[in-house]
């Protein structure tokens, strides 16, 4: 049977986003959220489908929940140790407003301070004249 379209090898068409002239076969469909929506374009308008217009075609499954949660007993059993600083537990990091200061006054009792600055210096003159 014969085939109903010419070969084409020497058709010349025109880009249906920038108007120039191209050879037939340098155009591509452009597809636009996985649809070809029957434009022709040139190599230089041509881009690929967007990925994020393809969000909520495909099942996304990100559960961020943990079933039956169990609560955190480690601060108890090995937070603090007996100086008052945190020992090996989960909770041995310093927080507050001001770290370098540490937690506020009412908030000493869990987050003990141990970021406390000590610095010592040689001596210092000071000549004024």
């Amino acid at each position: 049977m014969a085939n109903k379209f010419s070969s084409g090898k020497n058709a010349i068409s025109e880009c249906d986003r920038c108007g120039f002239r191209y050879k037939l076969k340098q155009l591509k469909n452009l597809v636009i959220k996985t649809k070809n929506v029957n434009i022709m374009v040139c190599p230089t308008c041509w881009e690929p489908d967007q990925p994020q217009l393809s969000l909520g075609l495909y099942p996304v499954n990100d559960p961020q929940a943990v079933r039956n949660p169990r609560p955190d007993v480690s601060y108890v059993t090995s937070g603090v140790g007996i100086d008052g600083y945190p020992g090996g537990g989960s909770r041995i990091i310093q927080w507050g407003w001001n770290p370098v200061g540490g937690a506020r006054g009412i908030d000493a009792g869990f987050t003990p301070n141990n970021l406390a600055l000590t610095i010592a210096i040689g001596n210092v003159t000071v000549v004024t004249s």
